[in-house]
């Protein structure tokens, strides 16, 4: 593989990053406090795990594709979970795992294939304002584990800060927007740490009482030493509620320039316990 092909494999693995089945089942009656997760779009929620109650919020499957300069890189990641632990009324901790990433470049007619384990990410969440507010604020400091080989990953420490700020315009729609900041490790000199700055505006709205929908708009500016790398995209997603403790969920997002991937594609299934 090619620097600059790991480099775009790279930068779409850690798209996926930051971002199962389920047979069918009975539909139950859902209460007033439904399970409230940070799938499935690129936002997150400032909603928090509830004390003592275990989450999982499982990525089935995480396709994406980037071409750029005559080169085709295809990016799978299977059955990622986040794993979450309420601590306290207003925080939990997350865990972010991804067994198997597959990452596909192909140039000039011919292809190589990776295939590993991928870095793993852990979350804090801090809840600031009053649950169920109608503005609501959170923190979510993180640190990524370079636990995945060169060309998935970039093997190197890496840390942030995101801060989802969502307000209720009506009792159906709501308005976040979430910003992160990131310290990262240099494409051509690990050492040159620099920083990265994502954006969401999101806009959900409550279909029914069992599904929403949402459509937001997310940047990345990385300001990489060896050259800023600017990112944008248009995604939309689907969340629907089989009762109170699941929660189905897919998506798809669109690139608006050549750095981001041309399209990205997922579905995942979130438990509470």
């Amino acid at each position: 593989m090619t620097g600059l092909a790991a480099t775009r494999a790279g930068l779409m693995v850690l798209l996926m990053g930051m971002a199962c089945t389920s047979g069918a089942m009975a539909q139950s009656a859902i209460g007033d406090d439904p399970i409230c997760t940070d799938r499935p779009t690129k936002a997150n929620n400032a909603c928090s795990v509830p004390k003592g109650m275990v989450q999982i919020e499982a990525e089935a499957i995480n396709w994406s594709r980037l071409n750029a300069g005559g080169a085709r890189s295809d990016v799978f990641a299977y059955a990622s979970p986040t794993i979450k632990l309420g601590v306290s009324d207003s925080s939990d901790v997350q865990l972010t795992l991804t067994p198997l990433v597959e990452v596909r470049n192909r140039f000039a007619g011919r292809t190589a294939s990776q295939t590993g384990f991928g870095d793993i990410f852990l979350r804090y969440k801090q809840r600031i304002t009053p649950k169920d507010a109608r503005f609501e604020l959170a923190l979510i400091p993180y640190v990524k584990a370079p636990t995945a080989k060169t060309g998935i990953g970039n093997g190197e420490w890496e840390a942030g800060v995101s801060v989802p700020i969502q307000y209720a315009l009506s009792d159906r729609w709501s308005l976040t927007v979430n910003p992160q900041l990131s310290l990262l490790a240099g494409a051509a000199d690990p050492d040159e740490r620099h920083l990265e700055l994502q954006t969401v505006l999101n806009l959900g709205y409550q279909l029914s009482e069992r599904t929403s929908v949402a459509a937001e708009v997310w940047t990345s500016q990385n300001w990489d030493p060896s050259g800023t790398v600017r990112q944008y995209s248009a995604d939309l997603a689907i969340a629907h509620l089989l009762g109170d403790n699941l929660q189905l969920d897919g998506g798809v997002n669109f690139g608006l320039n050549q750095a981001t991937p041309d399209v990205q594609v997922y579905a995942g299934v979130s438990a509470r316990f």
